[in-house]
């Protein structure tokens, strides 16, 4: 393949003759100018790349392709394409970073309708279930878990404060509960 392409004028010879492809020769023309410039363009663009390969591949193809399609415009008389090359390369890289910073972020692959909403109503439900199974207790037991539960008071505390001894308020809390427990099956809930 190089010797052909040197046989029809070398480089100046095959710039000359790089415009679409179509024909075999012009294959061999443009494979030429991958074949002697791929590797110093990619080593070139992997550095402004920041050593992303895969982005470097996608420029170095970007430039190849644009050199292709400008052939017209390229300099048969320069002794290397690397300097046009490597500019074309470098833009493409900036307007890829500019496009990127200009795009918002992505928040992910899902749709943002599928993510959880606390659901009030399932909240809003218990407090109404555990209102009512409150209220069909005895006012002793719904007074004795007001303090010590709701409020967060002490058995101690509770006694004082209800000015009943401590050994009432451990037994009206057990029966309490165990009250409430049935109140609330009776209503659906289980633990």
């Amino acid at each position: 393949m190089a010797a052909r392409v040197k046989a029809t004028g070398g480089l100046r010879g095959w710039i000359r003759r790089l415009r679409p492809v179509t024909d075999a020769d012009d294959e061999l023309v443009v494979s030429e100018l991958y074949r002697e410039y791929h590797r110093p363009l990619l080593g070139f663009v992997i550095r402004l790349t920041g050593g992303d390969r895969q982005w470097a591949e996608d420029v170095v193809q970007e430039t190849m392709i644009r050199a292709w399609r400008g052939a017209d415009r390229l300099d048969a008389d320069a002794p290397s394409l690397m300097p046009w090359l490597a500019t074309v390369a470098r833009r493409i890289v900036i307007d890829d970073r500019r496009r990127r910073d200009a795009r918002p972020q992505e928040s992910g692959e899902e749709p943002l309708e599928s993510l959880p909403i606390p659901d009030e109503m399932e909240d809003l439900l218990r407090k109404v279930i555990v209102s009512e199974a409150l209220k069909s207790l005895s006012p002793a037991h719904r007074e004795i878990l007001n303090e010590t539960i709701l409020r967060d008071r002490s058995v101690n505390e509770a006694a004082q404060l209800l000015g009943i001894p401590v050994g009432t308020v451990k037994s009206r809390v057990y029966y309490a509960v165990r009250a409430l427990r049935v109140a609330l099956e009776e209503r659906g809930v289980t633990a």
